[in-house]
């Protein structure tokens, strides 16, 4: 494949919740080779991480695997491409020493840690910071008095820590750097009066600390952000092959690999993230007329303001039920793929009842900060009247899935945002119509689901980094809708009357049950 030979392919790897997926793109935006490594976070000494090893080790058998698959279909030996970019989940708090040593164990976006933090920086900035932002993590690890504080070189995500390792660059995207720090939207890097504000609070903790100096540099979608060294292309592909002098683009979080995934950072536009957390991100002509603590503000990778509506919890719920329905065909002696399971399984949700049924269910493997909830405790709930089916079943824990973000939407309902067109986007969209329709439903509008959706963040960040190539001036939504998205307009679903009726039935089952999610959490230890 010419392509290959020349160079002109582009390689993107996200690290997600519970996959590594490497894409290798060509010079039409097609996906020539993946590869993929499954992992899961663990919860150690009430922590939810990754550790450094695991990160290393998916990160070089994801791209091995890739590798493999260009040789085995192509005869090549991959040792270069145009450009690469690497992404990974948003957030969370990698901290690390003047000698590049780990403080701390990663502490993930999942953690619910930081409440005390979250309300001081919130009423400080009079700017919502949840308590997934890292900086909400660094200052309550100052409350705190963790010793380790007074050592921080420096403050980054896991994308961020993935490029420095591979370029020794301290940098990254507009759009992972607003999930750490708020940023000025004028000057496009952080806001400054905040920071000089999060200094005086932490001086009266008996720490110095100089933000600026400790954050990574925010660069822009379009701008090189490094070359891949020596030492970096070992690190990714030890065997070798792989050549250094790579430029990489901008590091970016999985928020804003979906939305370029989605065709989603013009204004008026925006996508739903489904995995094993969820999110809306509506991009904004204007910024809101409040604060909101279920409203977080971040940017697309250009640098646009994004209302973005993030639920902690999606399918980790489901995809435990799923185990559960695999373990009992194999206890009856049937050979079932895990494809087709999940593929028959959610059907059957829809032909459920609109309002499931009176079926109520909590995803919840962690704390939910919209609904106040600030552990995890999966809950399925049911009158003895209830329609207890397995239709009702299933279309129970999908619209479960998605009732604490219709909870965060309903408040930019009430500011009169305008939205011309929603994409969503994740492994669920999988198996047609089933999560694309509920989704619609949850969400009160049309949902569009591209033939590209099941590509996701991986081929998000290489799109990035072709952008970063092939741009000739033009903005990046320019460049994805004339040159990326032109003849992929999508599978667009509208939910009916009777469907969103229904749904607001169980929406009001939905509240009312948070407080028996909060009794497990008291009585059930």
């Amino acid at each position: 494949m010419l392509d290959i030979i020349d160079g002109r392919t582009f390689l993107g790897i996200e690290l997600g919740s519970t996959r590594i997926k490497a894409v290798l793109m060509d010079s039409k935006f097609s996906a020539v080779a993946t590869g993929n490594y499954e992992w899961e976070n663990q919860l150690e000494n009430g922590i939810w991480t990754y550790s450094l090893d695991n990160i290393w080790k998916g990160l070089r058998m994801s791209y091995r695997k890739l590798a493999s698959e260009v040789f085995e279909k192509y005869g090549e030996t991959l040792s270069s491409v145009g450009a690469i970019g690497f992404s990974a989940m948003m957030h969370g708090y990698m901290a690390f020493d003047e000698d590049k040593q780990l403080l701390v164990p990663f502490r993930t976006w999942r953690n619910s840690m930081t409440e005390e933090a979250e309300k001081k920086l919130t009423e400080s900035f009079n700017y919502n910071i949840p308590q997934r932002f890292s900086i909400a993590h660094l200052y309550q690890a100052i409350l705190n008095k963790e010793e380790h504080v007074t050592h921080i070189d420096y403050l980054t995500t896991l994308a961020g820590y993935i490029h420095w390792q591979l370029t020794g660059e301290r940098t990254i995207g507009i759009g992972d750097a607003s999930g750490m720090f708020p940023i000025d939207m004028k000057t496009k890097t952080y806001n400054q009066k905040m920071a000089a504000t999060l200094e005086q609070l932490v001086e009266k903790e008996g720490v110095t600390l100089h933000l600026n100096q400790i954050l990574p540099k925010v660069s822009l979608a379009g701008e090189e952000a490094g070359k891949l060294t020596q030492e970096g292309a070992y690190l990714l592909d030890p065997t070798g092959n792989l050549k250094p002098g790579i430029p990489i683009c901008p590091p970016e979080g999985d928020a804003g690999t979906g939305m370029v995934a989605t065709n989603s950072v013009a204004k008026r536009t925006g996508n739903v993230s489904v995995g094993t957390s969820a999110f809306a991100m509506i991009v904004l002509e204007k910024e809101l007329q409040a604060v909101y603590p279920e409203i977080d503000l971040v940017t697309t990778p250009s640098g646009d303001l994004v209302a973005m509506v993030h639920t902690n919890n999606c399918s980790s719920d489901i995809n435990a039920w799923m185990q559960l329905f695999q373990e009992v065909t194999e206890a009856l002696g049937l050979e079932v793929s895990k494809d087709r399971l999940f593929s028959v399984l959610l059907k059957e949700a829809l032909h459920g009842d609109p309002d499931c049924g009176g079926l109520l269910s909590y995803g919840y493997y962690s704390g939910e900060n919209i609904t106040g909830v600030n552990e995890g405790r999966p809950l399925f709930v049911r009158l003895p009247d209830s329609r207890f089916n397995l239709e009702n079943f299933m279309r129970v824990h999908l619209a479960s899935a998605f009732g604490a973000m219709r909870m965060g939407l309903d408040i930019l309902e009430k500011e009169h945002i305008q939205i011309d067109r929603l994409v969503g986007h994740g492994g669920i969209f999988k198996t047609p119509e089933v999560g694309q329709r509920v989704l619609a439903v949850a969400m009160r509008a049309p949902i569009t689901v591209m033939n590209t959706a099941s590509e996701g963040g991986a081929w998000g960040i290489a799109l990035l980094a072709s952008y970063m190539k092939l741009g000739t001036g033009e903005t990046l939504a320019e460049f994805l809708e004339q040159k990326v998205f032109k003849e992929d307009q999508g599978v667009t679903l509208k939910p009916t009357d009777a469907e969103m009726n229904g749904y607001d039935v169980f929406m009001r089952r939905y509240r009312g049950g948070i407080a028996i999610e909060k009794q497990a959490i008291e009585k059930l230890i």
